[in-house]
């Protein structure tokens, strides 16, 4: 199965694809496409992993994934309701080489240089959501339209980049299977106990090797990778209950013991667990 690179679906005569994804999970395996992506959640919420961070999704969000940037969705699953999330795909290069850079598009190029980190914006939002609730009924042309007024908002919006690292190299066929065996791997697993001996067993390499390996891709350790995630489904927990002590949340979030917890989470949200709560 060939995961990376993961190409979009369309017609040879699009060079714009607006797609619905009305699933209880979106696409949930590592990948990355040549297209930029859109998007906005009309509903659910979730984890999003881009690049070498981890994201938090939910309703109303408007995100931006750049060309070729890796990322996966993780749903998160409440019974009976799906999740919703309207596209637009399209390349730098889709309406003629040149089309973006004429001054005409000036303006627009703030857009593409966020875009390669990835961004979700944190501004105009309802502007953006009713463009993007327009595109279902409108014509090719006027989602075209549609298109550069979302990306002329976009280019002037307040942000959060989605990444902070871009590993430039494309994946090959291999290499996207190693990574999207590892990512889910990890985020099917992370609740429980993973040693190094797992984790390199998975990625089909040495423990060194594959250190090296991840270490190359994310600039960061697999270890550090996988306290994040633990400390992102933590935060959720915390502010979502208040029957759990902070004990019972780490245990619950994979680590073995409350100190280290504390540690960690302190290194990732610069606060401590009680306080994150109040």
């Amino acid at each position: 199965m060939k995961v990376l690179p993961f190409k979009i679906p369309k017609p040879a005569d699009y060079t714009l694809v607006y797609q619905e994804d009305f699933e209880l999970v979106f696409y949930d395996k590592f990948h990355q496409h040549e297209e930029i992506q859109v998007s906005y959640i009309a509903e659910g919420e979730g984890t999003l992993i881009v690049g070498d961070t981890i994201n938090h999704y939910s309703k109303g969000d408007v995100l931006v994934i750049g060309s070729n940037l890796p990322h996966v969705f993780k749903s998160e699953v409440i019974e009976n309701v799906k999740s919703l999330m309207l596209t637009l795909f399209f390349t730098k290069d889709a309406f003629g080489k040149l089309f973006f850079d004429l001054e005409e598009m000036r303006e627009l190029k703030l857009f593409f240089n966020r875009s390669e980190n990835g961004l979700k914006a944190t501004s105009h939002k309802q502007k953006l959501q009713n463009y993007f609730l327009q595109l279902k009924k409108s014509s090719k042309f006027h989602r075209f339209i549609i298109l550069l007024k979302i990306l002329d908002i976009l280019s002037k919006a307040r942000y959060k980049p989605l990444s902070s690292f871009i590993y430039k190299k494309e994946y090959s066929d291999i290499e996207g299977k190693r990574m999207r065996d590892v990512m889910e791997y990890t985020m099917d697993n992370y609740q429980k106990t993973i040693c190094l001996e797992d984790i390199a067993k998975i990625s089909a390499m040495t423990k060194n090797a594959f250190c090296k390996y991840f270490k190359k891709r994310t600039n960061k350790t697999y270890f550090q990778f996988l306290n994040e995630l633990r400390i992102a489904y933590s935060c959720k927990i915390l502010l979502a209950t208040n029957d759990d002590s902070i004990a019972e949340i780490a245990y619950k979030s994979g680590f073995n013991n409350i100190s280290n917890f504390n540690r960690q989470f302190k290194s990732v949200m610069q606060i401590v667990p009680s306080e994150y709560k109040k």
